[in-house]
């Protein structure tokens, strides 16, 4: 099975590398059959958010067919989203996926590239109401959600629940449970500064 984690700049870190820990760590732990590649839409460095500096597997010209495809967020997509050549690339990507994932804003390129309309889909709280206003995505404000072989999160850290249900769906819960026990990913309690409570917070967290 081939798995492209697309990467452009200005790419959020987390929303690539979280998912990209459990998918490794399946494959490490319970025997994961997936072939993990970082995708770009050229082979060379990709400029991070935060400063990460990253080198892609394969470029669009060489990237072969992927079974899984996942897209994440961060400040770029907001350039990429007018990239014709990134979404159509991934419209095409998409259409002989089993399934699409986005973390963050990458459900921005996913409606770019005609895969979120219709649909019930999340993205980063800060961007719950850009959402909204493209009019034709039900909005539900949960920590991921499925809808047919789409796939979407809230933002950043929610893109390792995202991989972890993703993998309980495609091999079972013990596949998902090892790889979340060696990555020791069990989050605590606590809550700080009770942001649960600001007025922006996404209902997932407001009804703890």
């Amino acid at each position: 099975m081939n798995f492209g984690i697309l990467v452009f700049d200005d790419v959020e870190e987390l929303d690539f590398v979280g998912p990209w820990e459990m998918l490794t760590m399946w494959q490490k732990t319970a025997s994961g059959s997936a072939n993990c590649l970082i995708v770009a839409e050229k082979k060379q460095p990709v400029r991070c958010a935060k400063g990460l500096s990253i080198n892609p597997h394969v470029g669009f010209d060489d990237c072969p067919p992927l079974d899984v495809l996942l897209v994440p967020g961060g400040q770029g997509t907001r350039r990429e989203v007018s990239n014709p050549v990134l979404v159509d690339w991934v419209a095409k990507q998409a259409a002989g996926c089993q399934a699409v994932l986005s973390v963050c804003t990458g459900a921005f390129v996913l409606h770019a590239a005609g895969l979120l309309g219709g649909k019930k889909a999340t993205t980063h709280w800060g961007s719950l109401d850009r959402l909204r206003a493209l009019g034709d995505v039900e909005v539900v404000e949960e920590r991921f959600v499925r809808d047919g072989k789409v796939w979407s999160s809230a933002g950043v850290s929610a893109g390792i629940d995202l991989m972890l249900a993703f993998i309980a769906d495609l091999a079972g819960e013990d596949a998902a449970g090892k790889a979340q026990f060696f990555s020791e990913y069990f989050p605590s309690a606590a809550r700080y500064g009770n942001y649960e409570a600001h007025d922006e917070a996404p209902a997932y967290l407001r009804q703890r």
